[in-house]
This record gives structure tokens, C-alpha cells and sequence, in this order.
């Protein structure tokens, strides 16, 4: 269980200052499909080193993720920019929120640098909510990207950006940066939203999905969902819709996990079985990539995930393109 309090810092305060007043929730007992081994492998050791010694800050670490000893084993760290603290109070979330610091203007060289030094062929760059900034990140970001581009030139690119909001050509700066895939969740279904995502507007990240295949059809889009929040089924499969008529390529399903007591409560497990049922919806709606089960994550097997997203294009381009020699 993570808590509540930021102890990476000495006298340091409540790491969720408006949650932590609140009443303890239920913590339900995990099911033996939710289970992961500890961090710790060498090549754990080495990631970690890499990432300490640049000076950066990972989602793996911040929002508590249950697979970084698998990523980091693997050298696949997910890098959050624009530091460590959210404008935004999301009621799933384990980011520290509160008012964040200056941008970082050597940020994007030293994620470049730890790109380059472990290796990776495909990295996930994601970020806090930056409402105070008036592009809300959006220019960081490109920066970013180029960076990386700079050094590693091999290596593709996925980003997974906050939604923007009320940043009026925010999201035209991110597309012409063109990262190879550009990511923005969706989190939980419409009715949750005031309870789970109140700073967000379901529509408004629908919008920006679609926006971004208006500005360049050829870039692949993704959006994720956690269940265990209270949905209902059927409001699943209208988010699937609402997704394809969006023409948004790629989905995620995962389990909604709790940070601490002070966060949503988990309502429920959803068993495997259940996940296989909406991986299957999901393809029969027309999405060229799914990922369903307890552990999905949006960044968690991105790489691998990234060339099957490809190749299911080339598959579906095929049939087309000799329909038209013919």
C-alpha cells in the first residue's frame, strides 16, 4: 500500500493535501490474479541508477505502478516530465498534487540522455496536468520529443498527454512535433467523471483524440480506461463506440488499484475472464489494437504493443490496396 504522505523529502507534507482529510475507504483483499513479484534485478538496479543519475522523474514510481519490477527489469522506464506535481486532483491518482515548480528547461536533454543510455527502442513519455502554465506543457513537450529525435533517432516515440483544457493551440504545437503515438486517457467511463476525474470534461478528451487524427490521419491514437470503479457494462462498450467514432486505433483495459485509503475505493475485481470479453468487443468494434486484463497499463508492453498496432495497419491496408490494383 502507498501512503498518502510524500516521504521522499524531510519534513515534508501531506503528499494529497485535499484527501487527506477524508474517511478511510475499504481496501478489498487483491485476488491471486493480482499479483506481482518485488523490484529488484540487477537490471532493475541499473535502471533506477540511470534514472537517478539524470535527475528525472518516472510515472512507474509516482503513480505506484504494479509492473515496474517487470519494466525496469527490461530497461523500460516511462518518463513523466514537467515534474512531480499535478495541478489536477484526480480521485484515482497517486501523483502528488499541489503547485508545481518552473519548468525545467534541461529537462528534454536529460531525458534524451537516459534514452540513449538504456537503450530503448520505443519509450512512453507522459506528464502531470500543467493547468498553471498557458500552454499547459504543450511546447515541453515537442521539446521533448525532438530531443529524443536528436539523439536517438531509431527510437520511437509515444506520448500521453493531460487533455489540455482551455489551451487554445496546445495540442496543434504536440502533433507537429509528430510522435509516433499520441496517447490520451479517457480513465473511467462519462457518469464517474465528477466523482473520479472532476477536473476533466469527458467530451473535451473525446474532442482532442479526434482533433489529433484531423490534424494528421497518419498518427496512431490510443486512449485507456480502468475498470472497478463502479461502471456498468454497457457503459463500457458506449466508451468503445464513443472511441471508434473518434477513430481512435489502440485501447487499454486495466484494473483501477488503490493507492491508499484516502483514494476511490475499489468496488470490485474484475476477473480475467471478464477482460477477455472486452478485449473481444473491442476488436469487433474496429480498434487495430487492444490490451485487456488485472495489469494493463498504457505504457506497460508499449514497445512490443507499438509494432503489433503497425502491422495490424499494413494488414488492413492490404485488402484495400488490392482491391484498387484490381
Amino acid at each position: 500500500m502507498v501512503t498518502v504522505l510524500d516521504r521522499t523529502r524531510p519534513a515534508a507534507g501531506p503528499r494529497h493535501p485535499e484527501k487527506a482529510k477524508r474517511p478511510d475507504t475499504e481496501v478489498l483483499r487483491k485476488p491471486d490474479w493480482i499479483r506481482v513479484r518485488a523490484p529488484g534485478s540487477p537490471v532493475w538496479r541499473e535502471t533506477n541508477e540511470i534514472v537517478r543519475a539524470n535527475k528525472l522523474v518516472t510515472v512507474c514510481e509516482e503513480a505506484g505502478c504494479p509492473n515496474i519490477g517487470e519494466c525496469w527489469s527490461k530497461k523500460h522506464a516511462t518518463f513523466m516530465i514537467l515534474g512531480d506535481t499535478c495541478t489536477r486532483a484526480c480521485a484515482f491518482c497517486n501523483v502528488k498534487t499541489g503547485m508545481p515548480e518552473a519548468v525545467d528547461a534541461d529537462e528534454p536533454a536529460r531525458v534524451a540522455d537516459a534514452v540513449a543510455k538504456l537503450g530503448l527502442h520505443h519509450v512512453v513519455i507522459t506528464s502531470v496536468d500543467r493547468d498553471d502554465l498557458k500552454d499547459g506543457g504543450a511546447r515541453h513537450f515537442a521539446d521533448v520529443i525532438r530531443a529524443i529525435r536528436a539523439s536517438s533517432p531509431g527510437t520511437t516515440i509515444e506520448i500521453l498527454t493531460p487533455d489540455f483544457l482551455r489551451k487554445d493551440g496546445a495540442l496543434e504545437v504536440v502533433v507537429e512535433a509528430r510522435p509516433d503515438v499520441f496517447n490520451h486517457n479517457l480513465e473511467c467511463v462519462p457518469s464517474l467523471y465528477l466523482t473520479v476525474r472532476p477536473g476533466a470534461r469527458y467530451f473535451h478528451s473525446l474532442r482532442l483524440l479526434q482533433r489529433v487524427k484531423e490534424l494528421d490521419p497518419t498518427m496512431f491514437t490510443k486512449s485507456g480506461i480502468m475498470v472497478g470503479l463502479g461502471e456498468e457494462r454497457n457503459e463500457i462498450l458506449q466508451l468503445m463506440d464513443d472511441l471508434r467514432s473518434a477513430d481512435v486505433d489502440f485501447l487499454t483495459v486495466g484494473q483501477y488499484l488503490q493507492p491508499t485509503r484516502k483514494h476511490h475505493a475499489v468496488l470490485r475485481f474484475v476477473a480475467p475472464a471478464e477482460f477477455q470479453s472486452f478485449e473481444t468487443m473491442a476488436y469487433a468494434k474496429g480498434f487495430l489494437m487492444v490490451s485487456a486484463s488485472p495489469l494493463t497499463r498504457s505504457s506497460h508492453h508499449a514497445g512490443e504493443d507499438f509494432a503489433k498496432l503497425k502491422a495490424a495497419r499494413a494488414a488492413k491496408a492490404r485488402p484495400s490496396q488490392a482491391l484498387a490494383a484490381g
